[in-house]
């Protein structure tokens, strides 16, 4: 199981977003990175600061949002998508792009649930549970 680094991580979406701005070929994850780093215009100029981002904190009793985190929680949403996986995913986030008015509010339900199921397994050492999450999704409307 691929487990980067906090900073493997960071550095995977600002090297994506600097190869695109400069015009050079992308591997295919970092296709699929593209277009959710695309729809975040409000984190492009921290992408753009390079190293400054990497050892940047955002604690959350700060009240920050770490944009890292958002961004890697759509990148997993979008590989969901892509395999349907859990199974019925891909249905779910259908549902929601009519519901919610678009593609970015509709993986902003995913990425909230995934979050939520993310935090609940962490908190408690368990694994993630694909019905928890999968009940989250069913619930927004």
């Amino acid at each position: 199981m691929f487990a980067p680094t906090r900073d493997e991580s960071r550095r995977f979406l600002i090297d994506t977003w600097r190869k695109y701005r400069a015009g050079e070929a992308l591997s295919g994850l970092e296709q699929t990175a593209l277009p959710v780093l695309a729809m975040h215009p409000e984190y492009h100029r921290l992408l753009e600061s390079g190293d400054d981002a990497l050892a940047r904190e955002f604690a959350p009793e700060d009240g920050a949002i770490n944009p890292f985190l958002h961004l890697s929680l759509h990148l997993a949403v979008a590989e969901q998508l892509a395999i349907d996986q859990p199974p019925g995913i891909r249905a779910h986030y259908l549902r929601l792009v009519t519901a919610r008015g678009g593609p970015h509010d509709a993986a902003h339900a995913l990425v909230e649930c995934l979050g939520e199921t993310l935090w609940k397994a962490q908190r408690s050492g368990a694994t993630v549970d694909a019905a928890d999450y999968l009940g989250c999704v069913q619930r927004q409307r």
